[in-house]
């Protein structure tokens, strides 16, 4: 079976031959524990930093305001349990959007179930959170307001620096889950004016198995694991050197290739979305038309199922939604959430493109597509 074009960069991306590479010596060569005070140890340590350094530098942070993690679920765990934790006797209201991805929407309900109210604000028919339903939902009570950057199935961002501005001057901390923007759009934490930001690897290059969690400095945040103290007493455990150099190494090329990667997949974006809307009469584009990733396109073909015209496509490798819930047959969350008709919803699609993918592998998808909705279309 030859080898599908893979559309599917929203779920994992594959490791990048230079990240691999500095990865390498810490896998067959270099073993020393970061805590250990000889030679070995040593060399363990400065890797680390030096990969602290470049996340830090790809967010606009400082190194000490970086914590590596396992995964972007780790991160966002720590995030809201650690606030939770951290928070004020009287500080017992949480919010977040409809369309958060489970790792924040589960801790979420997890606190609401143990005592914390909790408001999801609802999102416009293109994914956003309206300023507006924000400033209605937030109370003196508010402890933290979690809101996205980029949604991980129809790309839209959020206007995430208005979100922070607001809640901030309520008094509350402000949590982003950014780990679908980072290498893809311009990530700065200051400029947000956030105080928690979560990063994925695994999203821009990086092996899987491997996150970070930006905590502004002075952010109340206790840690949720108990061990030692490791990534400043926040994340205990002998540090995964490996996984945290290729961590470093992704951070420092998707940083070095911003903002040529953002027009080039912008490109491939908007070509493959004109080639199928002149061929697919009543094709939607789902998600914010300005507003998104440049890498994201989420359409829903009319009259057939998504999963069904994937099937008569199978020289793509592509979803129908976010890969948590890929398997599923329910309507996506967030494409309810958007209020969208069970038809519409059927019919959805996510295509997303990669810094490998070409223009032409664009004409390839574009022409398999259209063939597969004239196949399964009644």
């Amino acid at each position: 079976m030859n080898t599908p074009i893979y559309l599917d960069y929203n779920a994992t991306t594959p490791v990048a031959p230079e990240v691999a590479a500095a990865m390498r010596p810490w896998i067959e060569e270099q073993f020393g524990n970061p805590s250990s005070s000889h030679v070995y140890g040593r060399r363990a340590r400065k890797a680390v930093a030096d990969a602290r350094d470049a996340v830090a530098a790809l967010v606009g942070a400082s190194a000490d305001e970086i914590v590596f993690t396992g995964s972007a679920t780790e991160a966002n765990n720590l995030a809201l349990l650690g606030l939770a934790r951290a928070a004020a006797p009287h500080k017992r209201h949480l919010i977040v959007s409809a369309v958060e991805h489970p790792a924040v929407m589960q801790p979420a309900l997890h606190l609401r179930d143990t005592g914390w109210d909790l408001t999801v604000l609802p999102v416009d028919g293109w994914g956003r959170v309206v300023v507006d339903d924000l400033c209605a939902a937030l109370r003196p009570d508010t402890a933290l307001v979690s809101v996205m950057h980029a949604n991980n199935e129809v790309g839209t961002i959020q206007p995430v620096a208005e979100i922070a501005a607001l809640a901030r001057a309520n008094g509350s901390i402000v949590h982003t889950d950014a780990a679908q923007s980072a290498g893809k759009v311009v990530l700065d934490a200051g400029e947000l004016g956030v105080d928690l930001l979560t990063l994925a690897g695994h999203k821009f290059y990086a092996p899987k198995g491997i996150g970070a969690l930006y905590v502004r400095r002075g952010t109340p945040l206790k840690p949720i694991l108990f061990g030692a103290d490791q990534e400043h007493g926040l994340r205990p455990g002998t540090e995964n050197v490996a996984q945290i150099v290729g961590f470093g190494e992704a951070a420092r090329l998707a940083r070095a290739r911003l903002p040529h990667a953002t027009q080039h997949l912008a490109t491939v974006r908007d070509d493959r979305h004109r080639r199928l809307a002149a061929a697919v009469p009543g094709l939607v584009l789902n998600g914010h038309p300005q507003h998104r990733l440049p890498n994201t396109l989420h359409v829903s073909f009319p009259g057939v199922s998504g999963r069904d015209l994937l099937a008569a496509a199978p020289d793509l490798a592509a979803s129908v939604g976010s890969a948590c819930h890929s398997d599923a047959d329910a309507v996506s969350g967030v494409l309810a959430a958007m209020g969208c008709d069970a038809a519409r919803a059927r019919g959805a699609v996510r295509l997303s493109m990669g810094l490998p993918t070409s223009k032409r592998e664009i004409e390839l998808v574009a022409s398999s597509l259209i063939a597969a909705w004239h196949a399964v279309a009644p």
